[in-house]
């Protein structure tokens, strides 16, 4: 595997512990319909979560929140359709972003609630 693939799989790792010690229920993670995907799919207080991660090394060249544009966004709102669709999901959404920055073991996490709404298409 790839290092920029251990690193991502660690900052999952990471995020999922981060949620669970934070009062989530953790639903499903990489879940996937044909080329629909989504990181991480929680809940907390009567709400679905979907949470995307960004994992970087540092920030030097970008923060990880801005890689995710408007085409990863109208992606993440597509698939977490499908997701509601394909399980039957009556609650309010809400879409995260949890950043993961450095190495594992040390990594810094920031939790971006509400980081984007559906847009219109």
């Amino acid at each position: 595997m790839a290092a920029h693939n251990n690193l991502g799989k660690a900052g999952e790792d990471a995020t999922i512990k981060y949620l669970e010690r934070n009062g989530y229920t953790v639903r499903h993670r990489n879940w996937r319909k044909n080329r629909l995907e989504l990181d991480i799919v929680a809940a907390k207080n009567g709400q679905l979560v979907v949470i995307e991660v960004k994992t970087r090394s540092n920030t030097e060249y970008i923060e990880p929140q801005d890689a995710v544009n408007w085409k990863k966004i109208r992606h993440i709102v597509i698939a977490a359709d499908a997701y509601i669709k394909h399980f039957s999901i009556d609650e309010p959404v809400r879409f995260d972003i949890i950043t993961v920055v450095g190495e594992a073991g040390t990594f810094k996490i920031e939790h971006i609630k509400d980081a984007f709404y559906p847009p219109m298409f």
